[in-house]
């Protein structure tokens, strides 16, 4: 089978990683990749935005099975046009993936389906917005509407600063994303990320993750696309993550198939916790970064069979299998991130660093020159290891960090810290 990827992530060298393991995969090309990508698949440089584009590149190259990664090439409609070019594709098609472009629309669904999520507002300009936040008092939840590459949430613990969040959205900071505002309610509780796979009918959950958005340790500072994450979630258990599927999952793809816009592709769900019982914090259409690089640490090769498997709408036999192991991702980011950073920047060490079925570095923002590995974004590695435990997962993931050889870099020293203290 000869397979295409799209993206240049972190979460886009974990899933060539995956896809590699599977002996089905005859050939991989990911476009437009990284530097760290280029060590184990062909990268392409094209214009991942424009279907038509992706779709006679799939032709030229005889590709059976195109695999979509961020969330943009899906809000584009990418997805569609490669259907409607008669390839077989992971990934919901536009209007589906309405359900991250567009918080509002995600509220409607909500609304719609009986799920139980936070109490809302919407609006279009700054005056009444702010008037709603000094009713409502904070904390409060600011969420620009449209893709705002994760950074488009403010948890305003003051009102002033839901204000200022207010003046930043409309003022043009988040561009088009911002036009319209959706502010939520404080929900409390612990959040978790819940993944599920769905072909139109059948739901498959697939693993549970816990992210890390703030960029300081203790979780504190601004909100980022995420600093480290590990997996499985024991916050969410067995028996939440059965009635997150009935009060939530399930009540949102009818909804959607009611609407004659089936979802099709993964489904990541970022839940509240709190007293046993899930509220939806927002729907993602694509797999978490860095959540889906634990997730395919733990899945191996059969992440390609599953995906596979939803694509070609036979969800319904297939069957996941995990191993009673933990994995943890830690990124190395650029100093002054999620704000102003250098490009460029030299990283050294990286050939030393282990490359197995329990370690590996994923890179999100690389790029190579002359031989050397240059930072070439803001969230530049992964560091990722599995383990009999959570512990062990981490103490491997830091070790290799430890070995990097970067001075322009930072990281947060305490991933997990709400299960190992």
């Amino acid at each position: 089978m000869n397979i295409l990827i799209l993206g240049g992530g972190g979460r886009e060298h974990a899933l060539a990683w995956a896809v590699l393991q599977n002996p089905k995969c005859d050939k991989l090309i990911v476009a437009p990749g990284n530097a760290g990508i280029a060590m184990i698949a062909e990268c392409a440089d094209i214009d991942i935005l424009d279907g038509g584009v992706v779709a006679e590149f799939a032709e030229a190259h005889a590709i059976d099975f195109v695999i979509i990664g961020p969330e943009a090439p899906l809000a584009a409609g990418v997805a569609d046009r490669l259907r409607e070019a008669g390839l077989l594709v992971f990934g919901p098609s536009q209007e589906a993936a309405r359900l991250e472009a567009s918080k509002s629309f995600t509220k409607e669904i909500c609304d719609a389906a009986g799920a139980p999520t936070a109490a809302y507002a919407r609006f279009t300009e700054a005056a009444p917005a702010k008037d709603y936040i000094r009713a409502q008092g904070a904390p409060i939840v600011v969420k620009a509407d449209g893709l705002a590459a994760g950074k488009g949430v403010i948890v305003a613990m003051t009102e002033a600063e839901a204000l200022e969040a207010i003046d930043d959205m409309f003022g043009g900071e988040f561009g088009a994303a911002g036009a319209e505002v959706v502010i939520e309610e404080f929900m409390e509780g612990e959040e978790a990320s819940f993944f599920v796979l769905c072909d139109g009918e059948t739901a498959l959950p697939i693993g549970t993750a816990q992210d890390h958005k703030r960029v300081g340790e203790g979780d504190e500072g601004p909100n980022t696309g995420g600093m480290g994450a590990y997996s499985p979630a024991p916050v969410l258990t067995d028996a939440i993550a059965e009635r997150a599927m009935e009060e939530i999952i399930r009540p949102t793809l009818s909804e959607m198939a009611k609407r004659g816009t089936p979802y099709e592709g993964v489904l990541y769900a970022g839940f509240m916790i709190k007293d046993g019982q899930a509220r939806l914090v927002e729907y993602n259409c694509r797999f978490g970064d860095p959540e889906c690089q634990v997730l395919m640490m733990r899945l191996g090769g059969q992440a390609l069979d599953l995906m596979q498997a939803a694509a070609e709408h036979r969800l319904a036999e297939a069957r996941v299998n995990w191993a009673e192991d933990h994995a943890m991702t830690v990124v190395m980011a650029a100093e002054g991130y999620p704000g102003s950073y250098q490009k460029g920047t030299e990283i050294k060490g990286l050939d030393a660093l282990p490359e197995s079925a329990s370690q590996m570095c994923f890179h999100a923002g690389t790029k190579a020159d002359q031989g050397r590995i240059l930072a070439n974004g803001g969230r530049v590695l992964n560091l990722t290891a599995r383990g009999e435990s959570l512990g062990q997962a981490r103490d491997l993931a830091y070790a290799m960090a430890d070995a990097v050889d970067w001075p322009e870099g930072f990281l947060r020293r305490d991933i997990g810290w709400r299960i190992l203290g």
